[in-house]
Formats: structure tokens, C-alpha cells, sequence
């Protein structure tokens, strides 16, 4: 009967792929054909009347306002239209420039170890992960620790510095 089970729960799983893949086939054509925003009128100007703030590039006319709307444009060059927005467009800066390759490899194999289950890793996937998170406690334990003892012999009196 083990062989029956473990059929089962492979039908299981291939059936839970099957309806996620039927779900995000769904969810393009969805995408595929949403609108971009629009502008949000704000209101709670006291005499009632709405204002509308509008990005307008290169030589695009500013719409104008309907009724008691006040339309207020911002002009953009052409050359911004299709560009990423300036907050996203900053390159991330390295944490560890200098950092060697030894290193680089073995944070990218600790996070493969966690991503994997395997022992010591304190994952709740895969085998021996509660050994991994008292591993994982005790080295953050002795490292709070250590910090502790240099704050303490940086300040003998006791007086955080400012």
C-alpha cells in the first residue's frame, strides 16, 4: 500500500501545478488588457471644487478641466515617457565591494542549504532543521553576547555615548 500513497500524493501535486498553471493562464489576457492608471481627482479643497494633478510629456497639450475642475500639468522632455521612474532607475550599491569570491560563494551555498531543507539549516522543510535553529540561536546568542562585551569595554562607566 506505501506505493498506492505515494501515487496519490504525486496525482496530488501534478493536479495543484495543473490548476495554478490554469490560473495564471487566466490572469494574462486579464493583464494583457488592463489600463493604465488615470488621475485620481482630489478633493477636500474647501470650496468644494476638484483638483487633478496630470504628467504631461513633450508638446502633449494639458487636458482642460471639466466644470469646477482645476487641472494642474506637470511637464516632463519626451525622453521620460517610456522610462523607468527615477526612485527605481538607482543602481543598488553592492554591500561588500571588496568583498572576495570565497565569501560571495558561501552565502550564496548558505541560502542553497536553507532553500534545500537539509540538516542544520533551520528549515521547517526537510530533515534534522531543529538541530539547525539551536545552531542557529546559540551563534546568534554568542554573537549579541560578544557585541555586549565591546559595547561594555568601550563605555566602562556604563554611559551610552551620544
Amino acid at each position: 500500500m506505501p506505493a498506492l500513497s505515494a501515487v496519490r500524493s504525486i496525482a496530488i501535486a501534478v493536479a495543484g501545478f495543473l490548476v495554478g498553471l490554469a490560473i495564471a493562464a487566466m490572469a494574462v489576457p486579464i493583464a494583457a488588457h488592463a489600463k493604465p492608471p488615470t488621475a485620481q481627482p482630489v478633493t477636500g479643497i474647501p470650496d468644494g471644487s476638484k483638483t487633478i494633478s496630470i504628467i504631461v510629456y513633450g508638446q502633449d497639450p494639458c487636458p482642460p478641466g471639466k466644470g469646477d475642475e482645476i487641472v494642474v500639468c506637470a511637464r516632463q522632455p519626451e525622453s521620460e515617457r517610456y522610462r523607468i521612474p527615477k526612485r527605481f532607475r538607482e543602481k543598488k550599491q553592492d554591500s561588500a565591494p571588496n568583498n572576495s569570491w570565497a565569501n560571495k560563494v558561501r552565502g550564496t551555498e548558505d541560502a542553497s542549504r536553507t532553500a534545500a531543507g537539509l540538516p542544520d539549516t533551520c528549515s521547517a522543510v526537510g530533515t534534522g532543521g531543529q538541530s539547525g535553529c539551536y545552531s542557529h540561536f546559540l551563534t546568534q546568542m554568542n554573537q549579541e553576547r560578544l557585541q555586549q562585551n565591546q559595547q561594555k569595554a568601550d563605555n566602562p562607566d556604563g554611559i551610552p555615548p551620544n
